[in-house]
């Protein structure tokens, strides 16, 4: 095992290694995940039963057919939400379950 004569940042270094084990989906959906919890608050994660990320379509399973019509009516602000807390446009569309 040799180590790099030149010296590199630990951010660098993790970003290399998940570009070269291919992890980039699978922290998508980590981070999506996380996404929701951290800007729907707690009221609306009382009611999330399951987040998931396919491709770029946001699947949120939640128990209240009253929270989830109220959602509804803002998918677009929500979308922009979560691709602002991501840092990216990850998310293009949501369906609520």
């Amino acid at each position: 095992m040799s180590r790099k004569d030149s010296p590199q940042l630990l951010k660098e270094a993790l970003a290399g290694f998940i570009t070269e084990n291919k992890l980039e989906k699978g922290l998508d959906k980590v981070n999506a995940k996380d996404a929701w919890v951290q800007s729907m608050g707690s009221g609306v994660n009382a009611y999330t039963n399951e987040v998931r990320l396919e491709g770029t379509t946001l699947y949120v399973f939640l128990s209240s057919a009253v929270l989830r019509e109220e959602l509804s009516h803002g998918k677009s602000k929500i979308i922009d939400m979560l691709n602002a807390l991501l840092g990216k446009d990850m998310i293009q569309k949501i369906v609520l379950r």
